[in-house]
């Protein structure tokens, strides 16, 4: 049987990066002992918090 998780996530995302973005983000997630996914996630959150926060000065 699978482990249980807390949180699942269903939804898949896909993306289309060139060699080089998928390199800089290889060797990000190697630096950080992240997955490229959780990196992303990572990014999409703070992306969207600026957003919010400069949408809301203006």
């Amino acid at each position: 049987m699978g482990k249980y998780k807390k949180n699942p996530r269903y939804n898949v995302l896909s993306i289309r990066v060139t060699d080089d973005e998928k390199a800089v983000l290889h060797e990000m997630a190697q630096h950080s002992r992240k997955s490229t996914s959780a990196l992303m996630r990572e990014a999409i959150t703070f992306y969207a918090s600026t957003m919010y926060v400069s949408a809301n000065r203006g």
